[in-house]
């Protein structure tokens, strides 16, 4: 992780990372924490298939990776859901009909920082499969795919290989 050296509060290079989650200035006492960060992933399914993007950005570009993201300041995750889907797949979805599945921490590598999440995981079912709008630039592609022929190797985020792992089973 890319440390910070330089106190925010008496500008000297004082500031010592922990290794965790917090820096501490021994000079005035300041503290600053980096704090587990909110994030939501959502299974959109039809039958037994899901829809899956595939990245066109770093982290992990060319992977596979559920729709969602970071939840915004004064948002719930289920707005977050409803934003995200709308941002990455040009979709509205009723909130209501979002069903929280589980949640596992993460670690987001982004720029040579270690961002730690909490990955929120709902599902959304849907009648009719829909096609998604390509000219959306944080996705490259969008695929339906059967349920059992996830392969974990191509997924994005270890959080969700964990969790569709599972998924699948329940399924079973």
């Amino acid at each position: 992780m890319k440390t910070l050296k330089f106190c925010p509060e008496c500008g000297r290079e004082t500031l010592k990372w922990d290794g965790e989650k917090q820096w501490s200035c021994p000079s005035c006492g300041f503290n600053l924490y980096n704090n587990v960060a909110g994030a939501v992933a959502v299974i959109i399914r039809c039958d037994n298939e899901i829809l899956l993007t595939r990245r066109n950005q770093d982290p992990q570009k060319g992977k596979l990776d559920l729709a969602g993201g970071f939840v915004d300041p004064k948002e719930s995750a289920e707005e977050t859901c409803v934003r995200e889907l709308r941002e990455e797949l040009a979709v509205e979805v009723d909130h209501s009909k979002l069903k929280y599945c589980a949640s596992l921490p993460n670690i987001y590598h982004y720029k040579g920082i270690d961002y730690n999440t909490l990955d929120l995981f709902y599902e959304y079912k849907i009648e009719e499969k829909f096609e998604v709008n390509l000219e959306i630039a944080e996705i490259s592609e969008a695929v339906w795919i059967m349920v059992d022929d996830l392969k974990s190797e191509d997924i994005a985020f270890d959080s969700q290989k964990k969790f569709l792992r599972e998924y699948q089973q329940n399924l079973s």
